[in-house]
């Protein structure tokens, strides 16, 4: 790779990491850089799944304001994130990517459906709002869908934000800037589990300088993505998720 080439990868790397920590969907500018470089397609979906967990990182510690006081709730989902990437992650070893690819787009639509239908969903199922009683099937509904997003993050893992903001923006009355900050330490979770799977079994497939690369890249973009992120007003925060979800939807159907 040529110095030029390394420094197109990092910056893909940087603008992969932003993208993640405001919405996800960063493999769509990393993994395309990749490949147009020559990378073989399989080494540069591993290589680049490990190096992205470093822009979790800094998204996660980037958001730990809005997670302040939360730490009740994210130790209830974050078990069902580890428990579900390493059934995801495990699915991968043996079952082939076409499996599960073709219900992708399907759940990005879902997800986005929800992210838009959010306050509208929120308001039937909280018809008293912040002051009333939350429902008895809330909290092991949004385990069980925070578990299926961590199958789904651990075997694809294209657009896992999207997803689960979704299901939260649908059965949280949190902020949603909040509510990214939740998808940021969960998704951190899941790429990291599927990350140590690929050294442990696949070692063959990692390309170490595009990892190192894709980390420092994605190091910077988290920071910078979490220092944006957090100013974004609520509405915005939404258009910019169903843009980003619109566009996953394009690429995996119509430029797979």
């Amino acid at each position: 790779m040529s110095f030029w080439s390394g420094v197109a990868v990092a910056l893909a790397g940087t603008g992969a990491g932003i993208i993640n920590t405001i919405v996800g969907s960063g493999t769509l500018i990393t993994f395309p850089t990749l490949l147009f470089f020559g990378v073989n397609p399989l080494v540069a979906n591993v290589s680049n799944n490990i190096g992205l967990v470093a822009g979790g990182v800094t998204g996660a510690w980037g958001y730990r304001h809005e997670l302040t006081g939360q730490a009740q709730t994210l130790r209830r989902l974050m078990p069902m994130s580890f428990l579900g990437s390493i059934v995801g992650a495990s699915l991968l070893l043996v079952l082939p990517a076409s499996a599960f690819r073709a219900i992708v787009p399907v759940l990005i639509l879902i997800a986005l459906v929800l992210v838009v239908a959010g306050p509208a969903i929120q308001a039937r199922i909280h018809p008293a709002g912040h002051d009333g009683p939350v429902p008895a099937w809330h909290a092991p509904a949004m385990a069980a869908g925070v578990f299926v997003a961590g199958v789904y993050g651990g075997y694809f893992g294209a657009a896992q934000g999207v997803l689960i903001m979704g299901l939260l923006s649908a059965l949280s009355l949190e902020p949603l800037q909040r509510l990214n900050g939740y998808k940021n330490v969960l998704s951190l979770i899941v790429n990291f589990v599927a990350a140590t799977v690929f050294v442990l079994f696949a070692r063959d497939h990692i390309d170490w300088l595009v990892v190192v690369l894709i980390a420092a890249g994605a190091f910077v973009g988290g920071i910078i993505g979490a220092h944006v992120g957090r100013r974004i007003p609520p509405n915005v925060l939404r258009a910019l998720i169903l843009l980003i979800g619109v566009v996953a939807i394009v690429k995996l159907v119509w430029f797979p």
